[in-house]
């Protein structure tokens, strides 16, 4: 059985959008090393639309240790309205989310990761279908989004087991949280 790793930036006050409001006075040297780490630990990237289409309109350009890596896996894009995916060595997963993803974690061994807490994550949690969740939370109050913004998702009730922190020089406070019934 492979496993479902989520990785996501986060105001202190649950915004995890609008990033330019709050998360790039934190990036440095370190925050970029760990990013690269975990980029590097995973077989496949997993993302919705909104994600997709933000990474593959900058990812292709770049150069950087990063930039080949992420170039480099295979991604998965759950969506409804892509067809055809611009992005070099890019699948979309049509159909049934909980199914597709199903089946992509049914591959043993496989470390698929994931950027960015939307309807594709909160349904995969709902799901007990994401293993292990990364926040990294910022010092930094957003004050700005609507509900679709916040990491808050009502009616989503569930207990992780945190299994550890690192806190950054830049304050930021990496949580890594284990979903038990995953």
């Amino acid at each position: 059985m492979g496993t479902i790793s989520n990785s996501t930036f986060v105001s202190l006050d649950g915004v995890v959008n609008h990033m330019d409001k709050w998360h790039f006075d934190y990036v440095d040297d370190e925050a970029s090393e760990l990013a690269l780490e975990q980029l590097q630990a995973a077989d496949a990237m997993l993302m919705g639309r909104k994600t997709y289409e933000v990474y593959a309109g900058a990812w292709p350009e770049r150069d950087g240790k990063y930039a080949d890596a992420i170039n480099a896996l295979p991604k998965y894009v759950a969506s409804t309205t892509l067809s055809e995916p611009a992005w070099h060595n890019t699948s979309v997963l049509d159909g049934d989310l909980i199914e597709a993803v199903r089946a992509l974690r049914a591959t043993d061994g496989t470390s698929i990761l994931m950027h960015g807490y939307g309807p594709v994550a909160k349904a995969l949690l709902q799901a007990d279908l994401l293993d292990e969740l990364h926040l990294w939370v910022h010092p930094h109050l957003a004050g700005v989004g609507d509900a679709d913004d916040l990491i808050l998702h009502p009616g989503l009730t569930k207990k992780l087991e945190l299994t550890a922190t690192r806190t950054l020089s830049s304050g930021i406070v990496v949580l890594t949280l284990r979903n038990p019934d995953a």
